[in-house]
């Protein structure tokens, strides 16, 4: 009895030492499978909850009684024939005539007058208004000139009276140039209606004309400052000469300080107008023959959004200028400038139109949304009550039209009217 529990003791510490082998090495497989399990599936560097497409984003249902309030109109899109145009870059520049550097007519101080703030670069001038005094070189405290005085004062009268011959001549000068620019100008248009001449040819006839008008009311300004000189050679003394502004505008620059003594002919100050600036577009001169230049141009300012109502400026014929190196010919365009919105050397970019119509998908501008970001998007209409919106990218606006590149499909049918009223009633912004 004793023999038989010893065996089977025995036999119970072998089964328990069996069972403990067998536990370890399913416990070491367990994590042999779970390491190579982790090797194969990496940890995910983001995790979301649920993915939403931007479609179901941007799908509005609206009831009936919205679709009625709203006033939602709808369009198919088409193909239509929409004029073509080509951008180019352009710079504002000062017309010919409108910068004027005024001078000392003669040798003398100059001075402000009583309680007269001094001249400041940007400031606005009127025209005939007196800016600056010049006292000519003279000593006012004697009654007797001496030698040496009345040297001076023999030399001022010269200089004043050849500044004066000086001045006269120029505007017969000019009265003439604009007398032979106009019998050109007659001379060109009529052999242009008996259909011997050319558009060419009145056009540089009237360019001509206008730099003849430029160059006659700048000579009777001037004519008009020296005429106003006066010398009181009795007294022994010389009066202050007025310094008037021959035209309105604003001080592009001064030269003098009040005190300062000038020699005569030195500058003084300029006036530039910006009242009407002009628009120099280089052209490529490959591109010549395809574009319409005698049609306006549409302007913006580089990058600016697209928009129904752009700045149109109209072609003007001026002296032809070019730039061999870039293989460019410069066009001009007459800029309005009353507001002073543009300033000399400003860049834009200037579309002009192009020869002949191309057929696009377009869409009227009043259904493009444009959000704050710059996007362009339309609402299409999927259902009887259901819109989403759509990408789409418009390449011009022409006559309430707009071009695009891409967008919805020929057929679709695009929102026209209540586009910001859907706008709004998908942002949460209006009900």
């Amino acid at each position: 009895m004793p023999q038989i529990s010893i065996e089977y003791c025995s036999l119970s510490r072998w089964l328990a030492v069996v069972v403990c082998c067998i536990v370890v090495c399913c416990c070491v497989g367990c994590d042999r499978s779970s390491g190579e399990k982790a090797e194969t599936s990496p940890v995910p560097p983001a995790k979301t909850t649920h993915s939403v497409s931007e479609t179901s984003l941007n799908t509005i249902e609206l009831t009936e009684d919205a679709v009625r309030r709203l006033g939602i109109e709808t369009q198919s899109m088409a193909d239509r024939s929409m004029p073509r145009f080509r951008t180019y870059g352009a710079e504002v520049v000062l017309p010919a005539g409108a910068s004027v550097v005024v001078s000392a007519p003669l040798s003398g101080t100059l001075k402000l007058q009583n309680e007269q703030p001094m001249l400041i670069p940007g400031q606005r001038i009127e025209k005939d208004s007196q800016v600056l005094q010049l006292l000519p070189m003279l000593s006012p405290e004697r009654d007797v000139l001496t030698p040496a005085e009345r040297i001076r004062f023999a030399e001022a009268k010269n200089t004043i009276a050849q500044s004066q011959n000086d001045a006269a001549a120029q505007v017969q000068q000019s009265e003439v140039q604009i007398e032979a620019a106009q019998i050109a100008l007659d001379r060109a248009e009529r052999l242009l209606k008996d259909k011997s001449g050319t558009i060419r040819a009145v056009d540089e006839a009237t360019a001509q004309l206008k730099l003849a008008e430029a160059s006659l009311e700048a000579a009777k300004a001037r004519k008009l400052i020296v005429d106003g000189i006066k010398l009181d050679a009795e007294a022994g003394t010389l009066q202050p000469i007025p310094i008037v502004a021959p035209m309105s505008g604003l001080l592009r620059s001064v030269q003098v300080q009040p005190g300062q003594i000038m020699a005569a002919g030195s500058a003084m100050f300029e006036i530039i107008n910006t009242a009407t600036l002009w628009v120099r577009v280089p052209v490529y001169v490959g591109d010549l023959n395809s574009l319409e230049l005698t049609g306006d141009a549409q302007l913006a300012a580089p990058g600016e959004r697209q928009t129904s109502e752009p700045v149109s400026v109209k072609p003007i014929v001026v002296p032809p200028t070019a730039q061999a190196l870039a293989s460019t010919v410069d066009v001009y365009y007459e800029l309005p400038n009353e507001n002073t919105r543009y300033q000399p050397g400003q860049r834009l970019s200037a579309q002009i139109r192009m020869k002949g119509d191309t057929t696009t998908l377009s869409i009227p501008w009043s259904a493009v949304y444009l959000d704050i970001y710059g996007n362009q998007w339309v609402y299409e209409k999927t259902g009887d009550r259901t819109f989403v919106r759509q990408r789409v990218e418009v390449a011009y606006v022409a006559d309430g039209w707009a071009a695009l590149n891409h967008g919805p499909g020929v057929g679709a049918s695009i929102v026209t009217a209540a586009v910001a009223e859907l706008a709004g009633t998908e942002f949460g912004f209006a009900k």
